[in-house]
Formats: C-alpha cells, structure tokens, sequence
C-alpha cells in the first residue's frame, strides 16, 4: 500500500539534548567567577621587595606583616609584641604543620623583621617564608628594588 493508516511513532529516541547542560554550566561558571572576588583575604597593604625566583606556599599558614612603622598584624589583624607570640603559639598549638609568611615592608628596619623570623622560629614554627613581589630576571640583573 501507498498509504498506512498506522506511524511510526513508537521508535525510541536515543539522544540528548546537550544545549540545555551547556547553558547551565555557563551560567553556575559566571556565578562562580562573579563570587570569586569577594572570597578574598583581607590583608595588610605593603611595599614588599621584588626577587625573579619564590615558590608557591603550601600546609597551615600564618601571615605576619611588619608595616612601615614597625607595626605588626598576624593573619590581616594588627597585634602588638605579645598578641604576636600569643598568636603564634596558639596557631602552633592547633596544627601540627604550621608555617608563616612573613611580609616585610621594604623601608622598615632589616633587623625588625629578622627580630620576628626569631620570634616564628623560637615559638615552634618548623617553616618560614619571605613574601615577595615578583619582577622580571631582567630587573633582577640590573638590581634594585
């Protein structure tokens, strides 16, 4: 017969369509990125030195900034001499594997910041860090800050 009076319709359709999960991927992407730059740690502004070579920061962290004035702050709150040991301390005391990073601002005195890489060390800090800015190998070479 030409005609039937019966369809094909009881085929079973095997695909899916894609367009749907795409446009929804894309949008959690964009919220994801719009709410990334509010998640941020506050952190204590300074005029940190420059080095080419520094690594990537790894286990339990501490930050301690010693700002221009000689001030410090540990993890983004400014603290004096003994809330900074206090501080320490306590940060050893809850991990087993803490270590600090420690930001100096370039014009406060070099023997303040080594007095708080003394004060890290004596309070049980296995491992300390410098934080740095980076520049070029070439700015390095022609020396600087």
């Amino acid at each position: 017969m030409a005609g039937s009076l019966q369809d094909d319709d009881d085929e079973v359709i095997a695909t899916i369509n894609m367009v749907p999960f795409i446009d929804i991927s894309l949008v959690l992407l964009i919220i994801f990125l719009a709410t990334s730059t509010y998640i941020v740690k506050k952190a204590i502004e300074a005029d940190l030195p420059r080095a080419a070579s520094g690594s990537e920061v790894s286990a339990t962290t501490i930050s301690i900034v010693v700002d221009s004035t000689g001030a410090f702050a540990l993890n983004g709150v400014e603290v004096d001499r003994a809330e900074l040991i206090a501080g320490i301390r306590r940060e050893v005391a809850a991990g087993d594997s803490v270590q600090a990073i420690i930001a100096g601002d370039r014009s406060v005195d070099y023997g303040a910041v080594v007095d708080v890489i003394d004060l890290v060390k004596l309070n049980g800090v296995g491992s300390f860090a410098l934080n740095i800015e980076e520049r070029s190998v070439e700015e390095s070479e022609r020396g600087g800050n």
